[in-house]
Parts: C-alpha cells; structure tokens; sequence
C-alpha cells in the first residue's frame, strides 16, 4: 500500500464511485485513505468487506482532511447533500460526476470555485469507459492533472474546453452504451430469428461488436471506408445497409444523439 495516499472522500457510494475507487486502489492508492460517506448501512458493510475503504453515515470533522472530494450522489440530491458538508470541505477540490449539474451550480452550493465536473460512463466499471472533463478557471494545471489522474484507472479521459460541450460528451459517450446494447438487441433476436440458440446469438453479436470496435481503434481509415471494404455490391452486406439507408436508419442514429444532447442542456438548466 501507498503511504503517502491522499487522502479522497466520496459522497455516495455507489457503482460510479465504486468504479472510481476500485480503479484508484487497482493502482495503488491506500484503501484506508479513501472514505465513503453512504447513508445505507448494508452498502457501507459492503463496501468496506469488499475493498477495505472507510465509510460514514454522515457528515463528519474526519472530511475536513480530504484533498478531493468526488459528488457521486444523484443530482436531484445534490442541494440536500450538499448543505452540511460545505464548510468541513472548504478547503478540499471537487469533482462532480452527477449528470446535468453545471459548475455554477455545485460552486454556489459548497461556496468554493475549485470544481471539476466529469462526464463518465458505464463500462466505467470494468476500466474500459470514455470520461469528459471540465475545468473553470480556479483550478491549476496541476490540479487538473489531479483530476485526470483521479479518473484514468477508469478508462480514457478527454478535456472539455467549453462546459456546453460536456452535454454533446453526455449524448455520444455518457449515454452511448445504451445505443450499442440496443444493437446487440437486435442482432441478437434477429439471430434467435434465423434459428441460432440465444447463446450462439448471443456469442456472435458480442464478438462481432467487439472486433469491428477493436478493428476501428486500431485502423487508420475512418469507419466509412472500413464499411465500403467489407460491402460488395449485390452481396449480403449490400442488402442489409441497403435496407437501413432505405430506412434512413443513420439519420435516425443522429438525430437520437442530438436529442440526447438536447435533453442534457435542458437539464442543466433546471
């Protein structure tokens, strides 16, 4: 373990912040120097028999010693969350990964402008997710590069120059798992359509994402040209895009991710 482990609080203490903290001790950060403030009991034995982490039930003068704090609440908790902790945590950075909370917002809540605000998603979990980050001025680079470091046993992490652009980061990373697993979806039933058991279905479907996304990664060529390599006119994967651009399948993609995006800001805004 890392003796010199600063000290990090996080305010709930479910799987987001779970992630974050199983991805910090994964590299070496005192689980003894991480503390979870989590209202439900069973969580808190939980978390403490699983990853040896110090837990409270409330507020408490032990915060006060925190270098970070990381917000993991729900953001309709926030305020409430919020109200007996700002002055213990006066002199601690914030990060916030709660969805929708602009920096105005969690600086006029805790009487500090030190805040980074993080746009996580879920394969998070396993250390493979995609994070957005954003700064206001009050934050140094050092301080930011502690930000990153927070984050990085998660998975990539990208800054954010503008906080507007975190609602786009929302839209096309935050909630794009769930646009890949509602392809599995349906590659998946069409699979158990065509006869195959649903774990064969299910086999093909997985690999087949993983590849192609492990193939994009690796390739120089955008995905149009990888698309146009793999289609041959008259053949099968002619037929089967031939009939999602008759469907305006791609525009419909679009259009759903501008929603998103759309829906974000709207939240921001209370």
């Amino acid at each position: 373990m890392n003796a010199t482990s600063p000290l990090i609080a996080f305010i709930g203490g479910g799987n987001m912040a779970t992630a974050i903290f199983a991805g910090l001790i994964r590299h070496g950060h005192d689980p003894r120097q991480i503390l979870v403030l989590e209202p439900r009991a069973e969580q808190r034995e939980w978390l403490t028999s699983t990853h040896g982490v110090r837990t409270l039930a409330g507020a408490s003068p032990e915060l006060a010693a925190a270098a970070w704090v990381v917000w993991a609440v729900k953001p309709q908790q926030f305020a409430d969350a919020a109200a007996p902790l700002a002055a213990l945590l006066a002199e601690a950075l914030h990060l916030s990964v709660m969805a929708g909370v602009r920096l105005q917002a969690l600086q006029d809540a805790t009487g500090t402008q030190r805040w980074v605000r993080a746009m996580p998603n879920t394969p998070a979990l396993i250390g493979q997710g995609v994070t957005g980050l954003h700064a206001g001025e009050a934050l140094s680079h050092a301080e930011r590069q502690e930000a990153q470091a927070l984050l990085a046993p998660t998975g990539q992490v990208m800054w954010v120059q503008a906080e507007r652009d975190l609602d786009a980061v929302t839209a096309l990373s935050g909630s794009g798992p769930a646009y890949v697993f509602y392809l599995l979806e349906a590659m998946m039933q069409a699979g158990t359509d065509m006869g195959l058991s649903p774990e064969q279905a299910r086999t093909l479907a997985l690999g087949t994402v993983q590849g192609a996304a492990a193939l994009a990664a690796q390739s120089d060529e955008s995905p149009a040209l990888l698309r146009e390599r793999v289609t041959s006119k008259g053949g099968t994967t002619h037929a089967a895009l031939s009939h999602m651009d008759a469907h305006e399948v791609k525009r419909h993609v679009h259009d759903a991710i501008l929603a998103a995006q759309a829906r974000a800001a709207e939240l921001g805004r209370g």
